[in-house]
């Protein structure tokens, strides 16, 4: 399928800043990912630290909240910001806040159904 390419708002929890970038779809990641520069451009507030496991092995990262809108879907949902990766991805968990998954035969996303039960 290749890499899914999204075009994302990230923004502070109140949405007093936002900003406009183009993020990757990592379906292998729970949560979103946002690059240090860009949370302390939006002044996102750390809430916590997250152990994460990478392919480089298990490392600590600072947690937080943002704002996240998705083809005009949006919500405050958790996030790591990361030192190490330069752009933003996008997790599963945020996907399914979002009503929205990888389309397998067309590479976009596309609208779900949440799971009830």
């Amino acid at each position: 399928m290749g890499h899914v390419w999204v075009t994302v708002k990230v923004g502070s929890e109140d949405g007093s800043r936002v900003i406009e970038a183009r993020a990757l779809v990592d379906t292998g990641a729970t949560l979103t990912v946002v690059p240090r520069a860009i949370a302390n451009e939006l002044g996102l507030r750390v809430i916590g630290r997250s152990r994460v496991e990478t392919g480089a092995g298990v490392i600590e990262v600072d947690r937080s909240r943002a704002l996240i809108e998705i083809e005009g879907r949006s919500e405050v949902v958790p996030v790591l910001i990361s030192d190490i990766i330069d752009k933003v991805l996008i997790g599963v968990t945020t996907l399914e806040v979002l009503e929205l998954e990888v389309d397998p035969e067309t590479g976009r996303l596309r609208e779900r159904a949440l799971l009830l039960y």
